[in-house]
């Protein structure tokens, strides 16, 4: 298990709540972009499978974390744009 791989991921994890937020109140995606949404979900879910197939630990929770919390964003870009 890497440190720093967690702490990168939870960075990355306390700014995607705030994105949630924001869109939920605003029911806005202004200054969205799927496409990047897209690519952060997928490299999400291959830091997942490369978890399970090749260095098993707790950090898979963060990579899971993540990709919900991605994966909500992306429900609420389809549903308001």
């Amino acid at each position: 298990m890497s440190i720093f791989e967690a702490v990168m991921l939870i960075c990355f994890g306390i700014a995607w709540p705030f994105s949630i937020f924001k869109t939920w109140k605003s029911k806005s995606v202004e200054g969205k972009s799927l496409k990047f949404l897209i690519v952060i979900f997928i490299g999400y879910i291959s830091g997942i499978i490369h978890k399970i197939f090749y260095s098993f630990d707790y950090i898979i929770l963060l990579y899971i974390f993540n990709a919900v919390m991605v994966g909500m964003d992306l429900i609420l870009y389809l549903k308001y744009k």
